[in-house]
Order: C-alpha cells, then structure tokens, then sequence
C-alpha cells in the first residue's frame, strides 16, 4: 500500500497562513496563495490511489448517518457453509464418540441426520458454519436452513463442573424443543440472565440471533465462500470479536440543529484500512455553492468525534463572505468504536502513527480526489494533542510519500509526551530531530502552524515525567524550524488544552482561504 520514494523538494515555498501570530519566520508565501482559491477545471488528480482490492471493494458512501438513531442503521448476515463428505462427516462423528466429544445421544443424531442427507440424494453435508453479523463472529444458535419459524429442537452445552456425566471441560449437553422462534428468543434471553450477562449484554445477543433466524428464514444472508473466516490466522482473528450493535453516535459532541442545517451538503464514507484492521468514517462538507467542475482545497480535521461539530461554523462563514469556499472533512473511527477512548487514540494516532500515515496518504486522499476536484498544494492537516503528534509525523515524513496530499499542516498542542512510553519503541529521538527532515532536505517545501493554549501546561502535568511540558515541545519545534528558516506561524491562545480550537479554526480559514 505504501510506496515510499525520496523526492527532491521544491525550493519554492507553498501557501501559509498570512496573519494570526506575534511570531514568525521572515519566510514569506508566495504573493498567489491568498488569491482565488477556487478555479474552474477538469478533473484531474496528482495523487495515486494504492488501495488493495479488499480496500476499495469495502467502501462504502452514503448520506449522513450520524443523526440516525441506532435502530434505523441496517446489519447484514453472511454465512459461512463448510461442507464435507457423508462418509467422511460419519468417520468423523464416529471419532468425536470414542474422545469423547459427543455423547452417545448426540453421536445418534448426527448419523441420523446424516444418513436423511443421504437418502434425500446429497453427497455432502455441513460441517462447520459461521455467521458473521456485520463482520461480527455471532456465537448463539443457527436454526436449519429450511427453518419456518415453527417447532425447533436444539441442543446447548451446559455447565456442570467437571462430573455428573459431563465431559473434561465441565459441560454437557441439553437438548430443548420450543413450539416457535419467539419461545427459543424467550428461552435464550433466560438463559444469558442466568449465565450472568447485564441488560445491555442480554438485549445485544438476543437482537442478534432475531436476526440470523430472520435473515436464514427470509433468505437474505450472503452466502461466503468456504476459507472466508479463518480462526487459524491470529492476525485476523480480532476482527471477528465485537459487538455489531454497538453505537457510540451519542458520544459524538455537536450541535443537532447546526448539523441537520448543513446535513444535505455532508457525505459519509466509510474506509477500512487493512494494515491497521481498522474501519474509519470520513465526513466530507461540501462548501455552499460547490461546482463539480471547479477546484477547491480541502481542510482535512482528525478527531472528526469533536472536530465534525466545529465543521458547520466554518461553513458558515464561507455563507457569510468571511472566507473562500474550501472543501471540510474530517476523519473518525466508525460508530462501532468510541472515537473518544484515549488508548484507542493514543494506538492510532501515536503508536501506529506510520500505518495511520500510509493510509491518508495513499488510500484516503487519493480515494476523495478522485471523487473531487481538491488543490493539493492548497490543502490542510489539521492534528490536535495526539492528532498533533500525528500531523508532525506526517509533515516530516512527507518526503518519503510520492503522493503530497497536503501543502499545510497545522499542529495544534502535540502531546510529544506521550512518545516516553516504556512499554513501545516510538522513536523519540526521530522525533526530536524531525525525522531528520532536514537531513535530506535543504528547505521545508510545507506552510506550517503551530498553537497551543497558553494555559495547558498543568492539564497534563502528571504525563510529562520530567520531561518537555506541551508548550515547551511546542516552542522548541518553532525554534527548530525558524533555524531552517521555514515558513510557520506560532500562536498561543489563551485558553487549556483544547477550548481555543473553535476559534483557531475559524481564525485560519479566514486568513489562509480569504473570502
């Protein structure tokens, strides 16, 4: 997916920001960058799109679903049928009784279904299936597939300690018949109570197995080919454990009616990225008067859990004249993942900041300007706190990309802190040095801004352990790269840790992209 190539960067120094800071380098934008950022063309693109095949098949783009309650979301199942031979299933069972697997009553009931499967014509039956639910492992019943939703006869292995007739693992089976699918939903919703599952754990299961009997008795599963779900593969065994029904839309921070206002103009998509075995959400706004056919810079905002709730303000302005018109998008795990858990952050964003590099350089942006007209040189990074570690990773190791997705980074309040983790190699030293940047570059062909609140220093001050506080790696990086006499602007605001966002962000699309 990565394809890593050393160029030589131009001299010339592309679009900054012009106003918004006591302190800057004597380095000055070139006179075009502040003018007409908006142009007609055709549609073309500079970036090359290095999604795998399992990459670009899982795109998906729909309209906003972030106001939708979790009920309205659509699930899929797909199915999983491995076959095998009659003689070799009856082999097999007849194995599983001498080991003691099954029981004698369960031993007669596989060869009594077998041998049907036989006399009705078939040369093979079942052997193992799995059920995916939205890419979910689902661990409860799988009904027949000629199940009507009538009288079922099923089994489940019961927990009896390690005697009274069970097998070494302390389970036995028990064999039940219920007169419908909702006693069996009845009878299994007991049955998670019992096993000591809490509210939500207990509605979650039973909600999934309404819908395997739904999808099997309607026919409406996908049907995989055998090998899809390979247990045996210990990279990919994660993917299958989690909940399909978990939602985490409520922990998303905006204003409803500002987002129903500009919900027409926002397009959702969804990207898995396989080197992180991961599914981000990218929200792009479209500006008031977009033009297919015109060119337009993007602003692209990580942390889209809180940074999407900022988007329609700035649309606003560009309503308001107060700013040229630019494409917004932000980018967050999906709703089946707490985009505000810090580990979950703090893994993506810093420990697995090269992987999270790769795919916004080589998957994510490629992907969007191909759906849009996006000037490059003209568009923006932003990264706050673990996203501003993020965005410094991707600033200097820019060079490295063959594609230049962006021409200007902010850096907001970068937790460099963070980077002194026992536990991980984060290269600490690369990043002190800017990834030696300037090693194999004279000039910094990028526009940078850098900011911070005046105030944050104590917010953290348990993390830092001796080391640089957020605003000394703040002001040592401007000291850094006023030496290599780049072109960036520095402003602290007053304001903690992330309250001066809003406004920073405003203040920049007004000065960088002026109306």
């Amino acid at each position: 997916m990565r394809k890593i190539i050393a160029l030589l960067m131009s001299l010339t120094v592309i679009a900054g920001v012009t106003a918004c800071s006591d302190k800057s380098s004597e380095s000055s934008p070139s006179e075009s960058t502040t003018q007409q950022v908006t142009t007609e063309a055709e549609h073309t693109t500079a970036l090359v799109n290095r999604m795998n095949a399992e990459e670009l098949g899982s795109v998906k783009k729909h309209a906003l679903t972030l106001l939708d309650e979790p009920e309205d979301t659509a699930h899929t199942v797909a199915v999983e049928k491995d076959m095998i031979a009659i003689d070799d299933a009856l082999a097999k069972y007849k194995g599983y009784l001498e080991d003691g697997t099954l029981t004698e009553e369960e031993y007669n009931k596989c060869v009594e279904y077998t041998e049907e499967q036989r006399a009705n014509g078939e040369e093979t039956v079942i052997d193992a299936v799995y059920v995916l639910i939205d890419g979910c492992y689902y661990t409860g019943l799988v009904p027949p597939f000629d199940y009507d939703g009538g009288e079922l006869e099923f089994s489940e292995a019961i927990y009896v300690g390690d005697s009274d007739g069970g097998d070494e693992d302390g389970y036995k089976s028990e064999y039940y018949t219920v007169p419908d699918a909702e006693a069996y939903f009845e009878h299994y919703r007991k049955q998670l109570e019992k096993e000591g599952n809490n509210a939500a754990e207990v509605d979650s299961k039973v909600r999934q197995s309404r819908l395997v009997f739904d999808a099997i008795m309607n026919k409406t599963y996908e049907e995989l080919p055998e090998g899809t779900v390979n247990f045996d593969d210990p990279n990919s065994v994660a993917q299958y454990f989690g909940d399909p029904f978990a939602d985490y839309r409520s922990v998303w921070e905006y204003d409803r009616a500002e987002v129903e206002a500009i919900k027409d103009s926002v397009e959702e998509y969804e990207f898995y990225d396989s080197e992180l075995d991961r599914t981000f959400l990218v929200h792009v706004i479209l500006p008031p008067n977009y033009k297919k056919n015109y060119t337009y810079p993007m602003v692209f905002l990580t942390d889209g859990v809180w940074r999407f709730g900022n988007t329609p303000a700035l649309r606003r302005a560009m309503e308001d004249g107060e700013a040229a018109e630019v494409i917004l998008a932000t980018l967050a795990f999906d709703y089946k993942t707490d985009s505000t858990d810090l580990s979950t952050r703090y893994s993506t964003l810093v420990i697995e900041r090269d992987g999270l590099l790769d795919f916004v350089t080589d998957n994510v942006m490629p992907y969007l300007c191909e759906q849009y007209n996006i000037d490059n040189e003209l568009s923006t990074l932003f990264g706050h706190s673990d996203g501003g570690v993020f965005a410094h990773n991707a600033l200097f190791k820019s060079d490295k990309y063959e594609n230049q997705p962006f021409g200007k980074y902010i850096i907001g309040s970068p937790s460099f802190w963070g980077l002194y983790d026992d536990d991980f190699d984060l290269d600490v030293q690369g990043c002190l040095n800017d990834y030696g940047y300037f090693d194999r570059n004279e000039k910094l062909g990028k526009a940078v801004f850098l900011c911070g609140g005046s105030l944050e220093d104590p917010d953290y001050e348990e993390q830092y352990r001796g080391h640089d506080t957020t605003l000394e790696g703040l002001e040592k990086l401007y000291e850094r790269l006023q030496l290599h006499d780049a072109y960036v602007t520095y402003k602290l605001y007053e304001s903690h840790h992330y309250q001066y966002i809003p406004e920073m962000l405003l203040e920049y699309l007004r000065e960088t992209y002026p109306a």
